[in-house]
């Protein structure tokens, strides 16, 4: 319990210090919204500007807006979109949330399933054909840009082949109907190529560290022992090795999700995917203050809270912990 506490004073003081980047953070970016619109060629008087500044609350010192900020934060009113016909944060974050959730995370839960069994396969097989091509490949993987392989799918099996949509979440003649099988289909046809990008990416951060994790553990004595007591190779690479190897990949997997909300920006940008990435890159282009920080700041909280889930979870694996050991 003590660990638990420790560990829940240690991120509450990383909220706050993720609170004033926040709000730092989009201001440092050359412009305001009312500059942003400017720029796209609106025009308004001088009066105009001023009562948007004002309404945007653009016009008070910096240390007025700052502590504006800190009372929104702590009473959860993330204002309106200045971007979105000043429609509510909240409400643009929340229709964005489901599809981001959707392709975001399936890619990560696949490329975890998939990263960490083949990374306990390589291990164990270390120096075999299969290691030989899969550590390699995978550490190509990880190095390639999701840009590169954005590009590369949508140009290939979008345009070339016509295989795959190169646009939206799903056809916009079509009404969505989430108890509809035909929509259904249409959702998943539209999110192959982007959970495609997103998974071959992030399969590498999972094997490779699978791998020196599991090959780390394979010459201690309990391994051996499980061995000599004619236990089979499943049980033992499973039950005694991957067991105790897995820990660091679930810190991995659980600062993976807490990314998932922050869309994966590039890939939604490319497939133009109506999730949160696609949001943020709005937002960011438009200097929209109030949608930039809202998300940043959904951001942070999860990141927090699955690395939180991922300490627990330590708890309960690494018997250590439980005992009181560092």
């Amino acid at each position: 319990m003590g660990f638990i506490l420790r560990r829940l004073v240690f991120y509450f003081g990383a909220f706050l210090v993720a609170v004033v980047i926040n709000f730092f953070l989009p201001r440092m970016m050359p412009g305001d919204p009312v500059d942003a619109m400017l720029a796209q060629g609106a025009r308004f008087t001088a009066e105009q500007i001023a009562n948007l500044r004002l309404t945007f609350g653009v016009d008070q010192p910096l240390y007025e807006q700052f502590f504006t900020y800190l009372g929104d934060v702590f009473t959860l009113q993330l204002g309106n979109s200045t971007f979105f016909s000043n429609m509510p944060v909240s409400e643009v974050l929340a229709n964005a949330f489901g599809w981001t959730l959707f392709l975001t995370g399936t890619a990560t839960i696949l490329a975890f399933m998939f990263g960490a069994t083949l990374g306990i396969l390589a291990a164990w097989y270390r120096g075999g054909k299969f290691d030989s091509l899969a550590s390699p490949l995978s550490l190509v993987l990880q190095a390639t840009p999701q840009l590169v392989f954005g590009i590369v799918v949508l140009f290939s099996l979008g345009v070339t082949w016509d295989l795959i949509p190169i646009s939206y979440a799903y056809d916009p003649e079509l009404t969505p109907d989430y108890t509809s099988w035909e929509f259904i289909k249409n959702v998943l046809h539209h999110a192959v190529g982007p959970i495609f990008c997103i998974f071959i990416v992030q399969l590498g951060g999972f094997l490779v560290p699978m791998r020196n994790n599991m090959i780390n553990l394979l010459n201690e004595d309990y391994i051996t022992m499980g061995k000599a007591k004619g236990l089979s190779n499943i049980r033992v690479m499973l039950n005694y090795g991957a067991r105790n190897a897995i820990l660091p990949s679930v810190t991995a997997l659980s600062m993976a999700l807490g990314f998932v909300v922050g869309g994966a920006l590039v890939v939604e940008v490319i497939f133009n995917y109506q999730g949160l990435g696609s949001v943020l890159y709005n937002a960011i282009i438009n200097r929209d203050y109030q949608l930039i920080q809202g998300q940043l700041l959904i951001m942070t909280v999860f990141m927090l809270a699955f690395n939180f889930l991922a300490d627990v979870l330590y708890v309960f694996l690494d018997p250590r912990l439980r005992k009181g050991g560092k």
